[in-house]
């Protein structure tokens, strides 16, 4: 039997490349499992920091240690003979890339999961796990998603959409912002960039003083930010998988003890407790699995994705909070728990997303001119 040469490609040029090593460690051994070993060769691709692709001896090594590979600063001018050098390097791939039957992205974050590597892989004319250019740009776009979602009928919290120049140019615009701000959503509210995930450089606001520093913090990550008005919730999350005809996952809820679901308290063992399945009742789950699978077909995801709600239980409100079309698959992440207990065990879900990936290449594939 011959084996599917998987291209698992992992780094890369954003905040969330250590989360992306973790995760890659994960599905490497996922394909090693005694299930898979016999269908899958491996083939690592790391992205450094600075976009320079690395073949398989730099990729394991990487995922042996877990740690990212230090890279120097990015100082050259533009137009001089080095920057020139390094910029041939970006377009260097390794040569073991042509041997690649199937990709496997795990890039979180820019440049990752909104759509840019997509099209790279889409001119590749090889199949890829996950959402294509479509799909992850808009899942990743959380102005384009609250978009999307509106179109599809689904509730959602108040929010503003706010540019960078309106926090960093004139002194006197930013001041009537927070006065937008306060006005509009009130406190406690949500302070996020607009293209990145894993909670990076997101804040919650409760003064004025506050928001102000938040805003500050998020626009050093992006030139788009978004500000969600806060809720008394609970935070509850589905998993979505398939392509046309994609089915939902049992449902888990995430609980903590700091003051919101932030970076740290995503990544570090101890921090938050995911509790599946969430103890809702038949009809909430019902719901939220039929939501999640409307927010599923509304960005145009494809492969994976899981969907966050909110479940305001005073009210037994349901809104949907956002949908990430690449989720993390480290030890700790969600989405291939919730398939655990749904009857899906890591290896076969991994194994799965592949095969939605070749089925998805073969529907979609352009006619010859």
């Amino acid at each position: 039997m011959t084996k599917l040469r998987v291209g698992l490609l992992f780094g890369g040029r954003s905040g969330e490349h250590e989360v992306s090593i973790t995760s890659a460690r994960a599905i490497a051994g996922a394909l090693g499992a005694e299930a898979n070993v016999e269908k899958y060769e491996v083939l690592p691709f790391y992205i450094q920091k600075d976009g320079i692709w690395q073949g398989s001896e730099v990729a394991l090594g990487v995922l042996d240690s877990g740690k990212a590979l230090e890279t120097g600063k990015e100082s050259d001018e533009a137009g001089s003979a080095t920057a020139r050098e390094k910029r041939s390097k970006l377009w260097q791939f390794p040569p073991e890339a042509s041997l690649v039957d199937v990709w496997f992205p795990i890039l979180h974050g820019p440049n990752g999961e909104d759509g840019t590597i997509q099209g790279l892989l889409t001119l590749m004319q090889v199949p890829f796990v996950g959402s294509g250019v479509v799909g992850s740009a808009v899942g990743m776009d959380k102005l384009a998603m609250k978009t999307a979602f509106a179109q599809a009928g689904l509730p959602q919290v108040k929010y503003m959409g706010v540019n960078r120049s309106e926090v960093w140019s004139n002194p006197c615009v930013f001041p009537e912002l927070c006065d937008r701000i306060e006005a509009t959503l009130g406190y406690p509210c949500f302070v996020k960039p607009v293209n990145l995930g894993s909670s990076v450089g997101v804040s919650k606001v409760r003064s004025r003083s506050e928001l102000e520093a938040a805003l500050d913090e998020a626009a050093k990550y992006d030139r788009r930010l978004i500000v969600e008005a806060g809720v008394v919730a609970r935070e509850v999350e589905c998993a979505v998988l398939g392509n046309d005809r994609p089915k939902a996952s049992i449902l888990g809820e995430i609980t903590f003890e700091s003051d919101f679901y932030d970076y740290e308290t995503k990544y570090t063992d101890g921090k938050a407790s995911l509790h599946i399945p969430a103890l809702v009742s038949q009809e909430i789950v019902s719901q939220i699995q039929e939501m999640a699978i409307k927010a599923f077909e509304a960005v145009d995801a494809a492969g994976l994705a899981r969907v966050d709600f909110f479940y305001i239980e005073a009210t037994g409100e349901l809104v949907i909070n956002e949908i990430n079309t690449l989720p993390g698959f480290t030890a700790l992440s969600m989405y291939p728990q919730l398939w655990a207990n749904t009857g899906v065990p890591f290896p076969e879900l991994v194994s799965q997303l592949i095969q939605f990936a070749l089925e998805r290449q073969e529907s979609s594939s352009a006619p010859e001119f």
